[in-house]
């Protein structure tokens, strides 16, 4: 469906003393590609909001293949995967040099009607309107 690639350079403050970056700094790159994802349709966290909805993490999970290191170039690519109930987004982490498998991953969130409070069981018109534009006319 819509993919995006987002470019990370491994910085120093997200490794350890053998400079392996630590797991839970994964999450921020995967945080860094969505981010620029959801921009690629028009529909960043400002635009979620501005909608009347907003988009938590409702589950995640990540495969650690093999780990980053200190100065590594890495491709975070995003690919959509679900949209009509909820946004899952799969990850593939590899290194930019060699396009070696690194880490891989997925994101599901939701969508919440913030003047309600209330979790949609579908997702809301502006997403569809926003990926139709992007992407022509989507499956199904």
């Amino acid at each position: 469906m819509h993919t995006t690639t987002t470019d990370i350079l491994v910085p120093f403050h997200d490794v350890d003393s053998m400079h392996v970056a630590w797991h839970g700094h994964y999450v921020k790159y995967l945080e860094v590609a969505r981010c620029e994802f959801l921009e690629s349709f028009s529909y960043g966290y400002q635009a979620m909001q501005a909608s009347g909805y907003s988009w938590p993490i409702i589950d995640m999970r990540i495969k650690y293949i093999k780990p980053l290191h200190f100065g590594q170039r890495v491709r975070v690519q995003c690919t959509l995967r679900e949209w009509e109930y909820r946004l899952k987004i799969d990850y593939l982490i590899s290194d930019l040099a060699t396009g070696e498998r690194l880490t891989k991953g997925y994101t599901i969130q939701a969508a919440i009607d913030m003047a309600k409070n209330e979790m949609c069981f579908e997702s809301p018109a502006i997403l569809l309107q926003l990926l139709t534009k992007k992407c022509g006319p989507l499956p199904g």
